[in-house]
């Protein structure tokens, strides 16, 4: 595998990472009830937010001439099943959804760290994946304080 395509699978399982936080969160947001209005705004952020990221990684890939990956990952497919699971038994309380997110914002951390340990990526990609996991800290933590708080 050459260092181009090492680099290009890397970021497309950034792309499947991120695929699976829209997901995820609109998923939340469906489960919130109507006084649930600052975490409807806060997660429609981390859905922009993933977004835009997917965007990015999206033109790294092209510039290395490979195809962006569409769709979730299957731990993501599982992980939504899991959350329809203990949504349905948790009902729709704020804790039992800010639990489910920041487990998805974990999952999003070690996406990335795993990715920074790759040899090979180039200084622009690691920059980019860099700035995205400081976000992405600072986002798991909102979650993590937010959940925490409902105690």
């Amino acid at each position: 595998m050459t260092v181009s395509e090492k680099q290009a699978q890397v970021l497309n399982d950034l792309v499947l990472i991120n695929n699976d936080r829209v997901v995820g969160y609109e998923k939340a947001m469906e489960e919130l009830k109507k006084e649930d209005s600052d975490l409807k705004l806060l997660f429609q952020e981390k859905v922009n937010q993933s977004k835009g990221y997917i965007s990015e990684l999206s033109g790294e890939i092209t510039k290395t001439g490979h195809k962006v990956e569409k769709g979730t990952t299957n731990a993501g497919k599982i992980y939504r099943v899991w959350m329809d699971v203990k949504a349905f038994f948790g009902g729709s309380e704020r804790k039992v959804i800010l639990d489910n997110c920041e487990d998805g914002e974990d999952a999003a951390l070690v996406a990335y760290n795993d990715a920074l340990s790759t040899e090979g990526l180039t200084t622009e990609v690691r920059s980019l994946l860099t700035n995205h996991l400081a976000e992405l800290r600072i986002s798991h933590d909102r979650i993590k304080a937010l959940r925490d708080a409902e105690k």
